[in-house]
């Protein structure tokens, strides 16, 4: 028996496969946040797994890019060679939209006051040109305990090529706060581009702590449960890992939970002999769009949160997937002139939309749906849960029509327009801007949003055969674990 799991920033999904009986069960439960272990835990228990039996178990997880996008992982200090400080902020000397005013380069996750020097310098051929400076060393880990960060990132320059002064900063961390999150670049990338580096090992250190806390609850949690078989890892390359590595090299995770579902339309491309599609997503806190050609999905050997024009690079191999922070959950507000706009911040599973009954308050394109009769609030989630239409009313009509002076349903459909366009943007940018025609793709909706995936679809013309397939309800939601069973074992040396 084999067993997946995807758990997502609003509903975890189970797909359980019994070998014996060719069998195949399903099973949806809601995320939750605080614990993202129990979440896992009580989905298992509501697809009636006996964990005793499974042989393994393949887990994907959108925790990752939901941390980074939503701004909310650990405290983090980032270590780097004296007189490079500003490499993270300054970034790549490009403007792609040389005539827009409003263009705004990335935000890094690790503020410039939070980065410190040491004195060390590697040249490029591996030798040395400033021995390091073990003293100075100490006195910045020291203030790295005293200020209470939670993460250490370390990047000096040419440590992909020699190492040796990023392990010795290393080891004085742990030295001196063992509970430190420490993540060295030379164990994510061996290339060099010291902007990348510092990016990659930065993000890396960001969601560690998170990541490395989750994996454990999640262990004890299952072998509590009896469970004896081998937990591995979705790695964004739509490739497996185990646990150990996952646990250090968190940003490998980047795209774990996507890379189920691109997993996912492969097999379908295969099975219906699709010679081209697009997968698309829409989560509760994202949306996502890859290309599959002749079989195949692209794979890009670095990535940028958030997109290109201000995204956050990361050097890794990774399925080359585009996303917004655009999803059900998505909380719509307006800035100070009163302009309207969808995420990226997200109302997650707690408290989740206003709809949802559990304490939300703020507007979500989920809310905008119910209130357009798009959603039925007495068939959600197959019936299990029953939405408020009320509470939807009252937060789009506090939040939106009222500040705007326009009527519910046209603050509600303002909403969708805007969630749509950066949805199709999604999808445009993994076509048009890349000279490939949308109408020559099927598109691949990898969850149960019917209508605004349409609407996606219909944006600019975008005249692709539409793949919906019947048991969608169960199928789609768990798309991306489903398509984990499909995986295998894949490292990659960068």
């Amino acid at each position: 028996m084999r067993v997946a799991v995807d758990i997502g920033g609003t509903f975890t999904d189970v797909v359980v496969f019994d070998e014996a009986k060719s069998s195949l069960a399903l099973a949806k439960a809601l995320s939750t946040p605080a614990e993202l272990a129990r979440g896992v835990e009580e989905g298992l228990t509501k697809a009636v797994v006996p964990l005793d039996q499974v042989l393994s178990l393949i887990h994907g997880s959108t925790i990752v890019v939901n941390a980074i996008v939503e701004r909310q992982g650990a405290k983090t200090a980032l270590i780097t060679t004296k007189g490079f400080r500003d490499v993270y902020e300054i970034g790549r000397i490009n403007r792609p939209e040389s005539f827009n005013p409003r263009f705004r380069k990335h935000r890094p996750l690790v503020p410039r006051e939070n980065i410190f020097e040491v004195t060390e310098r590697m040249l490029a051929d591996g030798s040395v040109r400033t021995p390091f400076d073990e003293q100075e060393a100490r006195a910045v880990a020291h203030i790295i305990k005293e200020e209470g960060f939670e993460a250490v990132a370390v990047l000096f320059l040419h440590s992909y090529r020699t190492p040796e002064h990023e392990i010795r900063m290393c080891a004085i961390l742990h030295e001196t706060d063992p509970k430190l999150f420490v993540s060295a670049s030379h164990e994510l990338s061996r290339e060099y581009r010291e902007y990348e580096r510092t990016s990659t090992v930065a993000a890396n250190a960001y969601v560690g702590p998170k990541v490395s806390q989750y994996l454990s609850d999640l262990e004890r949690r299952l072998r509590s449960n009896k469970f004896a078989g081998n937990l591995l890892i979705m790695q964004s390359n739509g490739g497996l890992s185990d646990v150990e590595l996952a646990r250090r090299q968190c940003v490998q995770m980047m795209e774990s939970g996507p890379a189920g579902g691109v997993v996912g339309t492969m097999a379908l491309c295969e099975l219906l002999d699709l010679e081209a599609a697009i997968a698309f997503d829409m989560g509760g806190t994202t949306a996502k769009a890859s290309v599959i050609r002749r079989g195949e999905p692209s794979l890009s050997p670095d990535y940028f949160i958030g997109g290109y024009n201000e995204g956050l690079a990361i050097r890794i191999p990774v399925l080359d997937i585009v996303e917004v922070g655009t999803g059900g959950g998505s909380i719509a507000w307006l800035d100070e002139g009163g302009g309207l706009h969808v995420g990226p911040r997200s109302a997650g599973a707690e408290p989740g939309p206003a709809s949802y009954g559990r304490g939300g308050s703020e507007p979500t394109v989920t809310d905008a749906n119910v209130i357009l009769g798009r959603l039925s609030p007495e068939r959600f989630l197959g019936g299990e849960m029953r939405l408020d239409r009320n509470a939807a009313e009252i937060a789009l009509r506090e939040r939106l029509g009222q500040p705007l002076g326009v009527s519910l349903e046209r603050a509600a459909s303002g909403m969708l327009q805007v969630a749509t366009s950066a949805m199709a943007n999604a999808v445009r940018h993994v076509t048009l801007e890349r000279g490939l025609d949308p109408r020559d793709f099927t598109l691949s909706r990898l969850r149960r949003r019917r209508p605004t995936a349409c609407r996606v679809r219909r944006q600019r013309a975008f005249h692709s055969n539409d793949y919906y397939p019947p048991r969608a309800g169960p199928f789609l939601g768990a798309r991306h674990a489903d398509g984990r069973l499909a995986t295998r074992l894949r490292p990659d040396a960068v």
